[in-house]
């Protein structure tokens, strides 16, 4: 589990946004109301509750200081 600020990824951020399983999902109306995630994956949803509150962004942190 990573603590501390997450290294930022211009690859990853592109391939999340133009994967062909989200448009699928999206397009076909199979998507979930907003905070329903432990319903679909109670494991991921579980992983990324604790990641996002032991890590924060490092371009969060540049804005909050400036």
């Amino acid at each position: 589990m990573k603590i501390g600020f997450r290294t930022p990824s211009l690859k990853k951020r592109i391939t999340a946004r133009t994967s062909i399983k989200r448009q699928v999902i999206h397009r076909a109306g199979l998507k979930m109301p907003r905070g329903y995630g432990w319903i679909r994956k109670p494991k991921k949803w579980t992983y990324n509750k604790v990641y996002n509150r032991t890590s924060f962004d490092i371009f969060k942190f540049f804005k909050e200081a400036i």
